[in-house]
């Protein structure tokens, strides 16, 4: 008689998600697809298939404050959720799930052309729009170049927006570590003000830099962009890339509206709209003018 092989037990649901077996959480692939699906119809961000473990670590401090045993129960929670605390947790939702990797200057290219760009329309009112300010990083450097360029007093307003809330108050508040990334000698002196006692090791962007910003809470994905006056200059950098193509063609023609005829988009390094040539054409290394 042949010897048998022992059975195979059926995969678990953590091994079918590429996590460890003992994880805190029940995870499975299900549960990633309806996360996948919930972040892309809010967020419109295309979250790639290996992404579960990410996921999973995100959302886990979620499940812990909101007191679910697992990923099924939050979820259906968070889908029934209504009233300020369901959009509050809508919103922490897509905190989590939001990626933000920024530095002072960061393409410092874009911030060489701008100079440029700013004295071609000096003399007029110009508006600028952050699109994806982050922790702030960016719009400081756009109003240090601004200030530099055209001097703080000049009438140039930044909108500075996020989707996520919480990266957006670390924006506002303006304070740094000393070392932070980007940041010449000259603009630490010029643009800082540095902290002392407990506050040592510390930069805070200084007030007359500070009121050049409105900073607020915008999501791409909203049907109505209410942004007042058209823009003049749009930093929309290492955004598309979270998109698919439909979602990149609709917050493209959404941008083309709020943008004055003259307008410049300026994007990130890997992001490419050739295939939009009727809204914007490439005038140099990244960075499109409105058609």
């Amino acid at each position: 008689m042949p010897e048998l092989l022992p059975s195979r037990s059926p995969a678990s649901p953590a091994a079918a998600t590429g996590l460890p077996g003992d994880q805190e959480f029940a995870f499975s692939k299900a549960d990633f697809d309806q996360v996948r699906q919930l972040i892309y119809q809010r967020a419109g961000i295309s979250l790639q298939a290996g992404k579960q473990a990410m996921v999973y670590s995100r959302l886990s401090r979620r499940l812990r404050e909101t007191g679910h045993r697992s990923f099924a129960d939050y979820l259906g929670w968070l889908q029934q959720a209504s009233g300020p605390s369901g959009e509050s947790e809508w919103q922490e939702f897509i905190n989590c799930l939001t990626t933000n990797l920024t530095a002072f200057f960061r393409e410092e290219h874009h911030f060489h052309e701008m100079v440029t760009d700013l004295k071609a329309r000096s003399g007029r009112a110009l508006r600028i729009w952050c699109s994806a300010a982050s922790t702030g990083e960016e719009p400081y450097s756009i109003a240090m170049t601004v200030a530099e360029t055209l001097g703080a007093s000049a009438n140039v307003r930044i909108v500075a927006s996020d989707i996520d809330t919480k990266v957006l108050a670390t924006a506002q508040r303006g304070v740094y570590e000393a070392g932070a990334r980007g940041l010449s000698h000259e603009r630490l002196q010029r643009h800082f003000l540095r902290g002392k006692g407990d506050n040592a090791g510390l930069i805070r962007v200084k007030p007359e830099l500070a009121r050049m910003i409105e900073f607020r809470p915008f999501n791409l994905m909203s049907a109505q962009w209410q942004l007042g006056e058209p823009f003049d200059l749009v930093f929309c950098r290492n955004v598309m890339i979270y998109f698919d193509a439909p979602t990149q063609r609709r917050v493209l023609q959404q941008m083309h509206r709020v943008m004055r005829d003259d307008g410049l988009l300026y994007v990130g390094h890997s992001e490419n709209f050739t295939d939009s040539r009727e809204l914007f054409k490439l005038r140099g290394k990244t960075i499109y003018q409105r058609v």
